[in-house]
């Protein structure tokens, strides 16, 4: 799908992944409209890039409330006729042993990883099915392909991500509608101090700088800068590519968990060394 010209819709626009997809799809010549929780700093950035002769619109949601999402729709359609790109971007994870984990925070976490996409599609997908073209990128993560300890919810939803999305493209085929799945592993964002926007009653203390030199050094890996995910996204929905896979390692970590599937053996943690 060619981009110029058109319009995107951005979910955790205000930061990470998403502001970076934003300044990607403006520099595409794409209008967008940015979506995030995170009211200040989304009005902060929006106006930044406005200041610098971007086209986009700031609009307030919780993923998690689908009548949020559909407000964010209809901005769009007034403000810009048609929405050509969805990209569900929006996400949070914990970081608590998986049968620690409370009800409440399991809501939070199924709320704004997993049910965002969906209210985000259901929203969006018929408008561009109608128009006969269109391209949804849904944000999974290298966790949703395998797994790790300490992530449970985080896994959980990420791998539904990535069943919904492939589901969506068998189901979008022939229609004009493509479908992304971003599978990134580390990424230079705010991810891991998510409880920053964690709904007040869940009385979860305020995250701590997270040093992601020592998480590179946990996983041996490195980085990304966020506009490099963004280039990725951008090339593949031009492309129709549906899997956007950023790092190497991703592939051979899939590959020895699926090593696991086919011997029936248990599964191990993928940053362990390979079993023997």
């Amino acid at each position: 799908m060619e981009l110029a010209g058109r319009t995107a819709v951005v979910t955790g626009a205000a930061s990470g992944i998403g502001l970076a997809m934003t300044e990607r799809f403006l520099a595409e010549g794409m209008s967008v409209v940015m979506a995030d929780i995170e009211e200040p700093r989304l009005e902060r950035e929006a106006a930044r890039i406005a200041g610098g002769g971007g086209a986009v619109v700031a609009v307030a949601c919780d993923v998690s409330d689908p009548a949020q999402v559909a407000h964010v729709r209809d901005r769009a359609m007034e403000a810009f006729g048609a929405v050509h790109l969805l990209a569900n971007n929006a996400g949070v994870a914990n970081g608590l042993p998986t049968f620690k984990t409370s009800p409440e925070v399991w809501q939070w976490v199924a709320g704004v990883n997993l049910l965002g996409p969906a209210y985000g599609v259901s929203a969006f997908a018929p408008l561009m099915v109608a128009q006969g073209e269109g391209h949804i990128v849904n944000t999974a993560s290298e966790a949703g392909l395998c797994a790790t300890p300490f992530l449970g919810p985080y896994h959980a939803t990420k791998y539904g991500v990535v069943g919904l999305s492939e589901a969506l493209a068998l189901e979008l085929a022939g229609t004009g509608v493509g479908v992304s799945c971003l599978c990134p592993e580390l990424v230079t964002t705010r991810v891991f101090e998510s409880t920053r926007n964690a709904p007040a009653h869940l009385g979860l203390p305020a995250p701590a700088p997270v040093d992601l030199r020592q998480v590179e050094k946990m996983m041996g890996t490195v980085a990304m800068d966020p506009a490099d995910v963004a280039a990725a996204v951008a090339y593949s929905v031009r492309a129709g590519r549906f899997w956007i896979i950023t790092h190497q390692a991703t592939l051979a970590r899939v590959h020895r968990r699926n090593q696991d599937l086919e011997l029936g053996r248990r599964p191990h943690d993928p940053l362990a060394a390979p079993p023997a």
